[in-house]
């Protein structure tokens, strides 16, 4: 074999290989070429979330603030659990988080909605994480008097407040302060309610407001702990106050038992105006429980006392990042907006921040004053002292 045949049969051999190679590999219709593997989604951590609320604010969380939050933040997924008549609900989960902090094992808690304040034996013991402006951007938002903890961030608010029918009562004959409500009470005698103070909040703040009126309108005196006994010999003038009113309230002085009741009052037409919490009010409006005649208002002199609900991060929380997020989230605009327009509820953000349109909206029921109360023994004083001197005919426990 010459060299120019040799060439050809090698060049034969090598052209014969590649084509059966190409043809091993190459596909066929009834085969599809091979896909590269599949690359597994990330892992999304869990971000546990805590509240012992009614049903209407676990209700908001599942179905409003959850699903938003895993859309804005789809790296995260979130575990909500309504602890609510498990035990000491919220509370049995931050005993749970401490006893992780010591052993360091994993709390599986990232936020409780809490009042720190109100167990401050988990603050000693050093279980929260502090928030501010640095790991909260939103923060700066805030509404200064909402804070009252570095350890927990105010998210929403109620207050109790003045709710009236305007198809009874001219806006020129509203009264606007304390002092012009007694005064109106004793004129429509029959026609204001509100309930027992240990039976409802409504009822309990108004007689705080009592309270408040005859001591100088200034709340900051009270200060947790062990009253002050001066502060409660001076509680003899606001039931003075309250039992002028007594016989001027509805039923000659029959106190609901409770918010709920009081609201029907108004509702059936009863009564025209009412002492009622400010989300109670808003969502009975909305859904029609209070006629569209029912308006809203504060005092002018010193508002109504109220309070904020706030979140807590243990910070031992294995998603630590994942808990500033979801607090950060709670104060962003949209959800303080929810805050008002599907819980009631009273932004804890300023007003300010908000959408023009939802200020003038709620004009008449808008404070940057939110009063407090300590609680405790103050309001064992509080409802001893009712039944002892306003309403001798009922009994505490009935």
């Amino acid at each position: 074999m010459n060299m120019h045949t040799r060439l050809i049969a090698v060049t034969t051999t090598l052209l014969g290989l590649i084509l059966a190679a190409c043809t091993a590999v190459a596909p066929t219709a009834n085969q599809p070429a091979a896909q590269e593997p599949a690359v597994a989604p990330a892992e999304k951590s869990v971000v546990n979330v805590y509240t012992d609320g009614d049903t209407n604010i676990s209700d908001w969380y599942a179905n409003i603030i959850v699903p938003a939050f895993e859309q804005e933040y789809p790296q995260y997924k979130v575990n909500f659990i309504n602890a609510r008549g498990v035990g000491e609900g919220s509370k049995a989960i931050a005993d749970r988080a401490l006893a992780a902090l010591t052993t360091g094992d994993d709390p599986q808690a990232e936020v409780l909605d809490f009042d720190v304040l109100g167990n401050p034996e988990l603050i000693e013991a050093g279980l929260w994480q502090k928030m501010d402006v640095s790991n909260i951007a939103n923060a700066k938002d805030i509404n200064p008097v909402s804070q009252i903890s570095e350890f927990g961030m105010a998210y929403r608010g109620s207050q109790v407040l003045i709710a009236y029918d305007s198809s009874k009562v001219a806006e020129a004959d509203v009264p606007t302060t304390f002092a012009e409500l007694v005064e109106w009470i004793k004129a429509n005698p029959g026609q204001f309610a509100y309930c027992r103070p240990d039976k409802g909040g409504s009822g309990g703040n108004f007689v705080i407001r009592a309270i408040y009126e005859v001591t100088g309108k200034d709340p900051s005196i009270f200060k947790p702990g062990t009253p002050d006994p001066a502060l409660l010999g001076e509680f003899d003038k606001a039931w003075e106050l309250l039992r002028e009113i007594h016989p001027a309230i509805y039923g000659e002085g029959s106190y609901p038992a409770g918010n709920n009741p009081t609201l029907e009052l108004l509702a059936n037409g009863s009564v025209s105006m009412i002492a009622a919490w400010s989300d109670q009010s808003l969502q009975a409006i909305g859904n029609g429980s209070l006629p569209e005649t029912t308006k809203l208002y504060q005092f002018s002199d010193l508002p109504m006392p109220g309070g904020y609900a706030y979140l807590a991060v243990p910070k031992n929380a294995k998603n630590l990042q994942g808990a500033l997020d979801f607090v950060n989230f709670m104060l962003s605009q949209p959800m303080q907006v929810s805050v008002i327009n599907d819980i009631g509820g009273f932004p804890a953000v300023q007003w300010s921040t908000l959408p023009e349109e939802l200020q003038s909206q709620f004009t008449s029921v808008i404070t940057s004053d939110v009063p407090s109360w300590p609680g405790g023994d103050w309001s064992a004083a509080r409802n001893k002292g009712w039944y002892e001197n306003v309403a001798t005919n009922i009994k505490q426990d009935q």
